[in-house]
């Protein structure tokens, strides 16, 4: 049975997904028609329905959820991983009167409006409407241009900013963590829900079997992570997979699950998402 997955070509992913699409385990008879692409053509792709499994943000599974559910492997969670606010102008930090001043005239660049990173900012800076969506690799660039006041940044351009001469204004993760204490979820993987369920249910098995795969064999799948990762530094990939690669992308778990819930609870409270009727997970 061929079976369609999307993921994106950051070294998470690809980390997560190699032994998987590899056959370096036992796929129970499966095949993947991959399919790799930035988080927020994932969550386009998600909104038409156009894959059998999908890496997506945790906001734009808000408006999926009648058709996919969540898997408990795969999923990007944590502490410390969150989205950071940053510019190549002055702030007086994450408390400046600018970034809470309605109808105010800043323009950001955020990497999609499905995003768990828009989601945030939502959150923290309901003020900022003036957003203009951007492919995450290029909201730095947009900075030094002056093109935009903020930005948005996401993946690799964590480890990147300070380099290019651009300055943390706040840390979202660090504020969701203050904000609710729990891990913050970035992205998950959903299936179809019209898959059969022994089907949904042996995906998550070898997509769990992947990761564990992954992590006793971490330089397996250099290749395959240096072949999508952009002309970057091996340090930097492995910096990458350590921060959003962890316990919650082998099992989501019950505080894993309990992040999820809090997320959709708190968005669902301040009118950002629908209210859902569909159970969550598989």
């Amino acid at each position: 049975m061929k079976l369609t997955l999307g993921f994106s070509p950051c070294p998470n992913d690809t980390f997560i997904f190699d032994a998987l699409i590899h056959h370096k385990i036992d796929t129970e008879g499966l095949t993947f028609e991959v399919y790799y692409d930035d988080v927020e053509t994932l969550n386009q792709k998600a909104l038409r329905s156009e894959l059998d499994i999908t890496k997506l943000s945790f906001h734009a599974f808000a408006y999926v959820a009648n058709q996919y559910a969540l898997l408990d492997a795969g999923s990007a969670l944590g502490f410390g991983v969150g989205p950071l606010l940053i510019s190549k102008k002055q702030f007086e930090g994450p408390d400046d009167p600018q970034l809470q001043t309605p109808n105010n005239k800043l323009k950001i660049g955020i990497p999609g409006k499905y995003t768990t990173a828009n989601f945030l900012l939502g959150i923290a800076y309901p003020h900022l409407q003036n957003k203009q969506e951007l492919v995450f690799s290029e909201i730095e660039s947009a900075l030094i241009n002056e093109q935009i006041d903020l930005g948005l940044i996401i993946h690799e351009n964590r480890f990147t900013y300070q380099d290019k001469g651009l300055t943390r204004i706040v840390d979202l993760g660090d504020y969701w963590e203050k904000l609710t204490g729990c891990a913050i979820p970035l992205g998950g993987i959903v299936i179809n829900r019209n898959l059969d369920r022994e089907v949904q249910l042996k995906v998550n098995r070898l997509i769990r079997q992947s990761v564990e795969f992954a992590f006793a064999h971490p330089k397996s799948a250099i290749d395959f992570i240096r072949q999508h990762a952009q002309a970057m530094e091996e340090s930097v990939m492995y910096k990458h997979i350590e921060l959003y690669v962890n316990k919650y992308s082998i099992n989501l778990g019950e505080e894993g699950r309990k992040a999820v819930d809090t997320l959709f609870k708190l968005a669902q409270e301040r009118g950002i998402i629908p209210a859902i009727q569909e159970t969550l997970y598989i």
